[in-house]
């Protein structure tokens, strides 16, 4: 009978050993001690530990090694959604990397959501969003021209929180979400590390200043086993 690659074997007995809490939460022996353990190569290890990074299974930081992904981050969507803030109230560490600050011309969808005429200026902020390094979520937010010290407070490291508030928005609520579920396609998937067609849920929102006035117009793609959507309270 034909044996199984090394490699799918190694993968299969750290999958198990992951579902039985083993190593729940934490960090994965290096690749030498990997390849001591099953008397294998690196490069068989690799193989293994890619397996299970495309399973979701694991995921690695940069100079820091592979870790176990921990359970879905809970994510409300109450009328204050702050996203440090829910990151943080898991016990896991928030950090946003932004791709995309541009300010150009609102297209009509844009400009109806945000109370302007086609045209006007609008600043779009792409990015992704993570959790203990492990992505998340990817987004893109339409915000009016107006705001006009957003893009700079951004690029100087301020979060959107605190990029609105230089702007003089002290406060901002969500007066609408909508929620689709969608198949991660190739772009999205490398962002999130997934595979192609993973499940995501892609919300679309609105938020608006104290002031009645619309600030914002996003749409986030989470993925769709790394965060449980949850509904209600702020």
């Amino acid at each position: 009978m034909a044996r199984s690659p090394l490699w799918r074997e190694i993968a299969e007995t750290l999958a198990t050993e992951i579902a039985r809490g083993h190593t729940a939460g934490g960090r994965l022996p290096t690749e030498a001690d990997l390849a001591a353990r099953f008397g294998v190569n690196r490069h068989t290890v690799r193989h293994a530990l890619a397996d299970l990074a495309a399973r979701g299974l694991v995921h690695s930081r940069r100079g820091a090694g592979v870790f176990v992904t921990g359970r879905a981050v809970d994510y409300p969507l109450g009328r204050r959604v702050r996203f440090h803030q829910a990151v943080e109230a898991q016990g896991q560490v928030p950090s946003r990397e932004f791709t995309r600050i541009e300010t150009r011309g609102a297209d009509a969808v844009e400009a109806a959501a945000l109370g302007l005429a086609v045209g006007e200026s609008v600043h779009v902020v792409e990015g992704v969003s993570s959790a203990d390094g492990l992505p998340i979520a990817a987004f893109r937010s339409v915000f009016p021209g107006w705001l006009e010290g957003l893009p700079d407070a951004l690029r100087g490291g301020a979060s959107i929180t605190a990029a609105l508030a230089v702007c003089g928005v002290a406060d901002y609520t969500r007066v609408s979400t909508r929620l689709t579920a969608k198949a991660a396609k190739p772009v999205l998937a490398l962002r999130l590390r997934l595979k192609e067609g993973a499940p995501i849920l892609r919300s679309e929102a609105v938020n608006v200043g104290s002031d009645g006035r619309v600030v914002e117009l996003g749409r986030t793609w989470f993925a769709g086993d790394r965060v449980t959507l949850t509904v209600g309270g702020d």
